[in-house]
């Protein structure tokens, strides 16, 4: 394969940018463009160690660089790499991977970097998708599963439930071939368990699938109510910034301010709507309109009802929007008299919770009202997970297999029949973890990955 060469940190200014080579020629490259300050070569030293000289090129230096040598095996793509720690301006590291560009190396695609690791086996297909999970993650739990499936716990999971399918189709295929010889029991009550085992095991992956992608992905989520009910305080409680305007003035709010806030480990992508009611107001009706809409939408929505007031003809047609959703009732401004007196909220929403937006009293509730209604708050993010569709996919078709497997045993057919869908889980499973996965599959997925990883 030829050396490729990309830009691993971030396309803005900042403390630090390294500029990547991978390939057989790499060190080779490296030496073409980097002068170290003792006289050494990168090709003189060995691999996890590093010099520190000038970056240079036709022009003549471009900066004071740190070079790192990790050589093949022991690499991220088990390659030959050649790591250039410049200053992290952008014009430094765009001059620095066009140096390496010229010296021989060629850029590298989308990905190419992990899709080399795979192809190498540094790591297996379910630990290379999760490396932009990774990088993508905006909280803590996110970045335990994905760190999790990188580690390598996904492809224990799978590998452990294709091992037994494989043991079982091994003693399958004995029993077929040498029926008169003593071989360990395997008879259609233990077959029966064995599947029975591996689909409840594979039930739980893609079960748990919705949850562990509402951590790492995150919720759209709508702040909706009537006028005045502190919407926009809650907004403002929840993003740490006073993000919306707050006025006594009903329909302050009249466009919809959007934010990205992290609760109970879940990222929220928070929408503050304006006040719901009747208004002959064009403006405001046209903001009352995108309320409703992104209520409709949203997969989540905090439904704000105020405390000191009773409920008006206005709150019960909210109400009323919000059912069919997963909405919490959220009862604001505790911190004044109470007049809210009646148990209407709690007996229309699956969650209902008592704040004051305004204190700062009642937040830990929301959070976790939120983890409740989601169904994340008894989710392990230590546990093996399924983390994008095409590995649900996988964990489907092997279910079904394995389902059909437990049909024909049932029904009496042959153990040969039964054999064939064993090996059609298996061959799903294997697809999973990238051990017979094509190589269209295999673009596809590094495809989806920034350049430079």
């Amino acid at each position: 394969m030829s050396t490729i060469a990309a830009i691993s940190t971030g396309r803005a200014p900042g403390g630090i940018g390294i500029v990547r080579i991978s390939g057989e020629n790499a060190v080779e490259v490296g030496d073409r463009i980097f002068s170290s300050l003792s006289g050494k070569r990168l090709c003189e030293i060995p691999g996890y160690t590093a010099l520190y000289g000038n970056a240079v090129d036709g022009g003549g230096d471009i900066d004071t660089v740190v070079a790192l040598v990790f050589k093949a095996p022991k690499s991220y793509t088990g390659e030959d790499v050649v790591e250039l720690s410049c200053h992290g301006g952008l014009y430094v590291t765009d001059r620095v991977l066009k140096a390496a560009l010229k010296a021989g190396a060629v850029p590298a695609e989308a990905g190419e970097f992990t899709k080399r690791a795979f192809l190498n086996g540094k790591m297996d297909l379910t630990s290379a998708e999760s490396v932009m999970n990774l990088i993508s993650a905006q909280g803590e739990r996110a970045e335990k599963i994905a760190l999790g499936v990188l580690s390598g716990r996904l492809f224990a999971e799978i590998k452990k439930i294709t091992d037994k399918l494989l043991y079982d189709m091994a003693l399958l295929s004995a029993w077929v071939d040498y029926p008169y010889e003593e071989i360990e029991d395997i008879s259609p009550p233990r077959l029966k368990e064995h599947i029975d085992e591996s689909i409840k095991n594979l039930e739980k992956l893609i079960n748990d699938f919705d949850k562990g992608q509402i951590i790492m992905e995150g919720v759209d989520t709508a702040i909706v109510g009537c006028p005045n009910v502190g919407k926009s305080t809650l907004m403002n409680l929840l993003s740490g910034t006073e993000k919306s305007i707050v006025t006594e003035i009903a329909g302050t709010t009249r466009d919809i301010v959007e934010d990205t806030v992290n609760l109970g480990g879940i990222t929220l992508r928070l929408s503050d709507t304006a006040g719901v009611r009747e208004t002959e107001d064009t403006v405001e009706s046209i903001g009352v309109e995108r309320a409703v809409k992104k209520l409709e939408d949203a997969s989540l929505v905090l439904a704000v009802f105020d405390a000191s007031r009773p409920l008006s003809d206005e709150d019960h047609r909210l109400i009323e929007l919000c059912k069919g959703k997963k909405a919490i009732g959220i009862i604001n401004k505790t911190d004044l008299d109470k007049k809210y007196l009646s148990n209407e909220i709690e007996e229309n929403f699956p969650q209902t919770v008592f704040i004051s937006a305004k204190t700062g009293e009642g937040k830990d509730d929301l959070s976790s009202a939120v983890e409740k209604l989601l169904g994340t708050s008894d989710f392990d993010t230590s546990a093996a997970a399924v983390i994008n569709e095409r590995q649900r996919d996988c964990c489907r078709k092997a279910c079904d297999a394995l389902n059909d497997a437990r049909n024909a045993v049932d029904m009496g057919l042959t153990l040969d029949a039964v054999t064939v869908c064993l090996d059609s889980a298996v061959e799903s499973l294997m697809v999973l973890t990238g051990e017979k996965a094509t190589e269209l599959v295999v673009n596809e997925i590094f495809a989806q990955f920034c350049v430079g990883k």
